[in-house]
């Protein structure tokens, strides 16, 4: 009787040890009670082989808990996480109207390519700092600009704000006497042609990433491809305008992706070209390729240029030079030059271009 006693408290004692063994998950959807046997069993030649088992087999199963508990954790992330990307997406402030109707431009503007910055100010994120402070120029129509400084001046937020891919703090922007604020997004930026610095392909043919909406023909693809010098490699291909081009443009060398670019840019041919540090990433062969086309194929456009290698301005009407978001010095770049104290001044010549 002393014996069957002492196994029972030692049965309760282990059924209370798996019971209170810490799990990440409720242990009580896996624990299995390994002494059932020992309770019940009043047979003593088969108890302690029972309770072995019992035992054993009750570990065996326990030894899952870790990874069960592993995969429900990943589940769990898995749907937390979709859930805080839905609540995030659907609680960000959306763009302006893509069109206005009441708002529309006439088809041929912009017919000039004038530029005004009135007191303009942007930032990022409300409650920031501005990146633009009360920026007020006047671009007349087929003026060259380069736009130079240093890191964080904000040129590129000038860009991203000729865009409205940063909307306006103060201020406004009018191009050819509209404020570009009150027309819808897309009859404002399929006015703007832009050749990024990072050129942008997709997963298609040649023809739809110089053409993306089929709406030239193929004589015209051809003449924007012989101006941006791809003419000869294109028809090399075996398969032509038809060539497969991997995502990113991945077979493709990065001054070819760029040429591509400027094929595209060649192809829309509007009043207002941007170029941010379009070509920061070529190598200096082609470099020269974009700049002598520019000059030719763009010589009655306005041209806005953030320039990387200065020597790539130097013959342009206009250099505006930012400082932490504000216009220090705006003149040709000879008046710049003339004043060995001026910020261009000290550019060019850390670039070598002046003694």
């Amino acid at each position: 009787m002393t014996t069957e006693l002492e196994t029972n408290i030692v049965a309760v004692e282990r059924v209370k040890e798996y019971t209170e063994t810490p799990t990440e998950v409720n242990s009580s959807y896996f624990i299995y009670i390994p002494t059932q046997g020992v309770v019940s069993e009043n047979d003593n030649r088969v108890r302690d082989k029972h309770c072995s088992c019992r035992k054993s087999e009750g570990i065996h199963r326990n030894s899952y808990r870790g990874v069960v508990s592993e995969n429900d954790n990943r589940v769990r992330d898995k749907h937390c996480s979709c859930r805080e990307r839905v609540k995030e997406y659907t609680e960000t402030p959306t763009e302006a109207a893509w069109e206005i109707e009441d708002k529309k431009p006439a088809s041929s503007w912009p017919d000039k390519g004038c530029v005004e910055f009135n007191d303009y100010g942007v930032r990022y994120r409300e409650g920031l700092d501005l990146v633009l402070k009360g920026i007020s120029c006047k671009i007349d129509p087929t003026e060259k600009i380069g736009i130079v400084g240093r890191t964080g001046a904000g040129k590129s937020s000038l860009t991203l704000a000729l865009f409205r891919i940063l909307e306006k703090s103060q201020g406004n922007i009018i191009i050819d006497g509209i404020d570009i604020s009150t027309i819808g997004l897309h009859d404002l930026r399929a006015k703007i042609t832009i050749i990024p610095q990072d050129p942008v392909l997709f997963s298609g043919s040649l023809r739809m990433n110089i053409d993306p909406f089929s709406s030239y023909t193929d004589e015209e693809l051809w003449k924007a491809l012989e101006h941006a010098h791809l003419k000869t490699f294109v028809s090399n291909l075996p398969e032509g305008l038809q060539h497969e081009c991997s995502e990113g443009g991945e077979n493709l060398s990065v001054g070819q992706r760029q040429l591509v670019c400027l094929a595209r840019a060649l192809l829309r041919k509007t009043k207002i070209l941007v170029l941010d540090e379009a070509t920061a990433a070529v190598d200096l062969e082609t470099d020269d390729l974009i700049q002598n086309t520019i000059r030719t194929e763009f010589s009655d456009c306005t041209i806005l240029t953030i320039a990387h290698r200065l020597n790539t301005i130097m013959d342009y009407t206009r250099v505006m030079v930012l400082d932490a978001g504000i216009i220090k010095e705006f003149d040709s770049p000879n008046n710049l030059l003339k004043d060995s104290n001026s910020l261009f001044f000290g550019m060019a010549k850390n670039a070598g271009l002046v003694a």
